[in-house]
């Protein structure tokens, strides 16, 4: 088994996706499914469907605020959801003509988070390049 980091445990499983979940994917890198080592081609949500899960993929602080303003009417119809949100590790930055490619970090994220009704509460390695935090809804807001 191919896993990310030291649990020893699929990607598939460190996320915690179950086989009944609604599954969304924002702005995956294009080898996703082969990073899960399962296809969840089957739990991708239709465009009129709740997700039960939602995995986001950000490059810039720019990116994440648009796409988390997106994002919350659908936390706050599905307060069960659960939340990735990845960023480019530290270690992986590459520079294009002198420049970070990502100013997105885990307290970039957390900070946010805690503004709009959401908490962190896992974290992982999703590949060498992406990392990701687990965000919900606080069980005293459901």
């Amino acid at each position: 088994m191919a896993s990310t980091g030291y649990s020893g445990k699929s990607l598939y499983s460190k996320l915690g996706i179950k086989p009944e979940m609604k599954i969304m994917l924002l702005k995956q890198p294009d080898n996703y499914s082969s990073l899960l080592e399962k296809s969840i081609h089957a739990q991708l949500c239709s465009r009129n469907e709740v997700p039960d899960f939602i995995h986001l993929f950000v490059r810039t602080e720019k990116e994440f605020n648009v796409e988390m303003k997106k994002l919350k009417p659908i936390y706050k119809k599905n307060s069960s959801l659960i939340l990735w949100v990845s960023w480019i590790k530290k270690s992986a930055f590459r520079q294009a003509e002198g420049k970070l490619i990502t100013d997105m970090t885990e307290d970039t994220i957390r900070t946010y988070a805690l503004q709009h009704d959401l908490v962190d509460v896992k974290v992982c390695a999703v590949n060498e390049v992406w990392s990701g935090l687990k965000l919900v809804v606080p069980l005293k807001k459901r």
